[in-house]
């Protein structure tokens, strides 16, 4: 290779370098600041030079997941999940329909069913996920995953991940970053699919746990599930739980809902650099406008407490050139 030749490779590979070094870590969000608060902390916590530096080990980021990763409009899409699991037992199985609501529910009737409350969900939940083994039951989640869709858009689930949530994912675990879901859909039902969707392996992913036991059944060692509830991740549930499964206080905290306000008061707590951030819905049409009320999702304490609190509040019609992760 000749003298210029050479030349020419060095300033090409280094106009590459510098574009990766320089490349937008987050390009669905709109260059406001909001993004810049979030790549300043990450830059405040990896750059060695600077007294706020965290050693890997302790950079912990945690995620709701409902409303935080992707929708939760107009219910749960677990509860969705369940009312299509309950509806194809019954077609084998009408005798498993008891109740009122249970009737309701395998008749896709999901107002009567919301209306029945907590106790009426529970009580769906509950048939649709138990008395099958754990591995039975992600494998009917996998399935539903790759086939269901959406009431309203007609998006799969898969499509209706938040894009900008995905960048930040990816932004923080290319720093170094260890992501968690903690979130109070079911542990097995999130477990099913969040390494595909987000990345994040199974032993990450902290939810509510129903009931369960092993039980060898024919040779084979299962664990089973059973009805009822065991724990609920959700509210001062979540510092509890990550208190338990990582053992250590984290540095990123993101949800969307009071469901999470104690989770992001207690990663907030600790001494040293912390985030916290509240995904505001606010985009009536790209996605769904709720806050103050709302049954699913609802956001009270948090935006009232979270300027006192040095939270970052995320406006989704402002701070998002995108929404889904199918595009759009």
């Amino acid at each position: 290779m000749n003298h210029s030749n050479k030349i020419f490779c060095l300033l090409f590979t280094a106009i590459l370098v510098s574009g990766a070094a320089f490349a937008d870590p987050l390009p669905s969000w709109n260059n406001t600041g909001t993004k810049s608060s979030i790549i300043e902390f990450v830059n405040a916590v990896t750059d060695p030079d600077l007294s706020s530096f965290v050693p890997v080990a302790d950079r912990i980021a945690v995620f709701d997941n409902d409303g935080t990763l992707w929708g939760e409009q107009p219910v749960y899409f677990q509860f969705l999940f369940a009312l299509d699991r309950l509806q194809e037992m019954a077609r084998d199985n009408p005798d498993i329909i008891t109740s009122d609501v249970l009737r309701a529910a395998a008749a896709g009737d999901m107002g009567a069913v919301v209306s029945a409350g907590e106790a009426g969900l529970l009580e769906v939940v509950n048939v649709s996920h138990s008395s099958l083994s754990v591995d039975e039951f992600q494998t009917l989640v996998s399935a539903w995953m790759e086939t269901a869709t959406h009431p309203v858009t007609g998006r799969s689930y898969a499509d209706m991940t938040y894009q900008p949530m995905q960048e930040l994912l990816r932004y923080l675990r290319d720093e170094d970053f260890t992501t968690y879901i903690v979130s109070g859909g079911g542990v097995h039902f999130m477990r099913a699919f969040a390494e595909k969707l987000y990345g994040i392996p199974p032993n990450q992913v902290i939810g509510s746990a129903g009931e369960s036991r092993y039980e060898v059944i024919d040779g084979v060692p299962t664990v089973m599930k059973d009805p009822g509830i065991a724990f609920i991740d959700d509210r001062a549930g979540k510092p509890v739980a990550i208190d338990s499964k990582i053992g250590k206080r984290p540095i990123f905290a993101a949800g969307n809902s009071d469901g999470d306000f104690e989770m992001l008061e207690w990663s907030t707590s600790g001494e040293g650099p912390c985030f916290a951030m509240i995904v505001h819905h606010t985009d009536a049409d790209r996605e769904y406008a709720y806050d103050r009320g709302s049954s699913i999702g609802g956001l009270e304490r948090g935006l009232d407490e979270a300027d006192a609190r040095d939270w970052l509040i995320v406006d989704m019609a402002e701070d998002w050139n995108r929404i889904w992760s199918d595009g759009e």
